[in-house]
């Protein structure tokens, strides 16, 4: 049995479904009826059932893992479904809690998290290359013995970029993970949160988000990196180059979440925008980013001047914009200088804004032998480590911090931990029960 909240009425685990269904096919579990999502808590379960997880669709892994649903609410504080995958190693009750924001950066819904990481789902000859990848540094956190929740961050309606509402979604994750029963996780336990890039987005957001949306939730430390603090920015940098298409698919995905932006967008795009969205809506990050390259994004917006000027589009930046509150956690960022797609810049500023304040404890590194897909790799080890200290009750040294770095692979305690982590992927690869042993 598992409840979302303290005190909830439990709901019944069903078993693991023969064959991993998409949300497209699976209206039942990933959009319940509008009147129960809404007579429901925040991070209260709905439903709950077990899954086989596996690498790449096809390799099983030898842990606990089910798929939780459950209500959250959108940046409009209304109340939305969302799904989570939570995993622990195999028969263990741990002590330490990890939210694993994955980078989807997709507008279709089998290219979520949920269906990409479970055994013969087909999302990765869909086009999700990402989901597969980043789930390998998950398991490093399951080899440590934490356990883990993932959620589906971009909501219902695949929002992608939307940070503020993927913020929400994953602060009712950690709470509909921490009351699963079967998780075995003790009401104490310490929560750690994580996301490179498009989960930086998230991981961001919810950090900001934490002291005044979910107070009660005892996370000790949030580590983020390749971080689009300012999508504007990101935006201007990506106009008529190689990462147009990443981009453009951002801008779609935003107006999955606001209203107006989505007008805006519908009444000012040229025929060729038009249908290169009605492509790309349905497509995962592999394909949505690598159709047509090189878009002078800006330029199919008809407007008088710079469309980014523009009211309404103004208005969804600033909401998205972080830095509007110091989070009251710890926080590790890592970037790559320079970086392709996320302009070191903006995540220069954002570590400036929140340092202002003397409550913030920011850890900051650049990497100056990177770029955005290297530096995921290579600041993962050093974040996981310094990850491992705030979950283990070791306090941050207090303040600020910039460190630049030439690679973050000379970190020998952190390229131990990498290594490791692929060791331990490797050996799941034969049945090796991970976290256990």
């Amino acid at each position: 049995m598992a409840t979302g909240v303290a005190g909830a009425e439990p709901v019944p685990v069903q078993p693991a479904p023969a064959i991993a269904v998409p949300p497209e096919l699976d209206s039942a579990f990933y959009r319940p009826a509008p009147e129960l999502v809404a007579n429901t808590a925040p991070g209260e379960i709905i439903a709950a059932r077990q899954v086989n997880v596996a690498n790449f669709g096809l390799i099983p892994l030898n842990v606990d893992a089910w798929q939780l649903s459950y209500r959250s609410n959108n940046s409009r504080d209304e109340p939305i479904p969302a799904v989570a995958t939570v995993l622990k190693p195999r028969g263990s009750a741990p002590d330490k809690l990890i939210s694993m924001q994955i980078a989807e950066d997709s507008l279709a819904g089998y290219c979520t998290p949920s269906y990409a990481v479970q055994q013969w789902s087909l999302s990765a000859l869909g086009g999700q290359i990402v989901v597969p990848a980043e789930f390998a540094i998950t398991q490093g956190a399951l080899s440590q013995g934490w356990g883990v929740v993932i959620p589906d961050h971009q909501g219902p309606n695949e929002a992608y970029a939307a940070g503020p509402l993927g913020a929400r979604i994953t602060l009712d994750g950690i709470r509909a993970a921490k009351n699963f029963e079967p998780m075995r996780l003790a009401a104490q336990t310490r929560v750690g949160m994580y996301g490179y890039s498009g989960g930086a987005i998230v991981t961001g957001h919810a950090a900001e988000l934490k002291q005044s949306y979910a107070p009660e939730l005892n996370i000790v430390g949030a580590a983020e990196g390749g971080v689009p603090a300012d999508l504007g920015m990101t935006l201007n940098v990506a106009n008529g180059q190689a990462t147009s298409g990443l981009i453009f698919a951002a801008v779609l995905g935003l107006t999955r979440e606001y209203p107006d932006f989505a007008r805006f967008v519908n009444e000012r795009m040229d025929p060729l925008g038009q249908a290169l969205a009605a492509v790309k809506n349905n497509l995962c990050v592999q394909y949505t980013s690598s159709l047509l390259p090189f878009l002078n994004l800006k330029g199919m917006l008809h407007t008088a001047g710079d469309p980014l000027q523009d009211p309404v589009v103004a208005d969804v930046l600033d909401k998205t914009r972080m830095g509007k509150t110091v989070p009251d956690m710890p926080m590790y960022i890592w970037q790559a200088n320079p970086d392709e797609i996320i302009p070191v810049g903006q995540v220069n500023t954002l570590v400036d804004t929140y340092c202002r304040n003397p409550a913030a404890t920011v850890e900051y590194t650049r990497e100056h032998l990177g770029e955005h897909v290297a530096t995921e790799i290579s600041g993962g080890g050093p974040a996981m480590l310094w990850m491992k200290d705030r979950l283990e009750g070791i306090a941050a040294q207090r303040g600020c911090s910039t460190a630049d770095a030439g690679s973050l692979l000379l970190d020998a305690d952190g390229r131990a931990l990498l290594l490791g982590t692929f060791g331990e992927v490797f050996a799941s690869f034969f049945g090796k029960r991970l976290g256990v042993g």
